[in-house]
């Protein structure tokens, strides 16, 4: 062979085996299916739309196309039905549903097979939990889910990194469902956020009627809901870096006021206000949380008011149990009382100024 024709010949082959590269490329098709139901008072009617490549992987079909023969589908129909039924399960109120598949047909345009699904339902679904792991040796192989409840859709994309997708009906019993949920999500957050509770402790330590510890605590759950629906919306989203060392230092703020309004001569008590200007600060910290819970489209409002109500409730709880401790305290000797409300103060603003700089300085780097 000429050595001049030895360039031609490589510049051939490049091509060659780039062609063949994205041949095999255009190939496998973008791995994504298709899962619609619908919601009725008695049943959940579904289809499923599978491409021909996945399915003709999992069950050693060469090629894919032949998936596509009528009399081939026919045959493989329960093969496909058995491959596909434990990979999507469908649960209602936290039980699993009984599934009744049919009419596996093919999609010749969309290199596809279509199958139908009913899982019957006892009485109207509250919540419908779907877990989809469909093809499992494809690790970016997504479910498109769309959920339609009367006129109303709900979508949602199912992967291997999450794999499960909660729906709240819009009935009645959906909205219990979000309460029960939700409620006891605002209790839990309330009573394992140190910093909170520290904010709240601190506007209780200088003591007061109830009326006045009532219009303080009121103060802060007007501002926090305002600020907790504002970002949970994602209307306004100031950055967590931000928000967190601001609830410290209202926690700060808190203590050093308490020392100033309990020093000899000291001012006017404004806690009612202060409670109000950072219950604005705390009410982005409650959402950060409750964003992090995959807040359900469909029952939005529900579940704002739910989490919100819980909030309040695990609050209560720890201003009644504070402020009826101090309050015996101060009865039994006010002297005890003040030396308590300065040292609690002091504590207040140690570990506020404590979190300030782990959240400005060590974010994550200490405990």
């Amino acid at each position: 062979m000429p050595r001049d024709s030895l360039p031609c010949l490589r510049a051939c082959l490049i091509a060659a085996a780039v062609l063949v590269i994205a041949a095999r490329a255009d190939a496998h098709p973008v791995p994504f299916s298709y899962l619609d139901l619908r919601l009725e008072p008695d049943k959940i009617e579904g289809t499923l739309v599978a491409h021909i490549f996945d399915l003709a992987h999992d069950l050693n079909v060469d090629p894919p196309e032949r998936l596509l023969e009528p009399s081939v589908i026919r045959t493989s129909a329960p093969a496909v039905i058995a491959l596909l039924a434990p990979r999507l399960t469908v649960a209602s109120a936290g039980r699993a549903l009984t599934s009744t598949w049919s009419s596996v047909e093919t999609l010749p345009e969309r290199q596809s097979v279509r199958l139908r699904v009913q899982y019957a339902l006892e009485s109207p679904a509250g919540t419908v939990t779907v877990t989809a792991r469909l093809f499992p040796y494809d690790p970016n192989h997504q479910t498109f889910l769309n959920v339609y409840e009367n006129t109303a859709l709900t979508q949602a994309i199912l992967d291997r990194g999450r794999p499960e997708f909660e729906y709240f009906a819009g009935t009645r019993q959906g909205v219990l469902a979000v309460m029960r949920k939700f409620i006891p999500a605002g209790i839990h957050h309330i009573l394992i956020g140190p910093d909170h509770l520290l904010f709240l402790v601190g506007l209780l330590l200088l003591g007061g009627t109830i009326r006045q510890l009532a219009f303080v605590v009121t103060s802060f759950t007007v501002a926090h809901s305002i600020t907790l629906s504002l970002a949970a919306l994602n209307i306004v989203t100031p950055p967590a870096r931000v928000i967190e060392p601001a609830i410290a230092l209202s926690i700060v703020y808190v203590g050093a006021d308490n020392l100033l309004v309990s020093a000899p001569g000291g001012g006017r008590d404004v806690r009612a206000w202060i409670a109000f200007a950072f219950g604005f600060i705390h009410g982005f910290g409650f959402a950060n949380v409750l964003r992090e819970m995959d807040l359900p489209t469909r029952a939005l409002g529900w579940s704002l008011f739910s989490f919100n109500v819980g909030v309040e409730i695990g609050q209560l709880v720890v201003v009644v149990a504070v402020a009826s401790a101090l309050s015996a305290i101060r009865l039994r000797s006010e002297t005890a009382g003040r030396q308590l409300a300065f040292a609690g103060s002091i504590v207040v603003i140690v570990a506020g100024t404590f979190w300030f700089v782990q959240r400005v300085f060590f974010p994550g780097g200490l405990t």
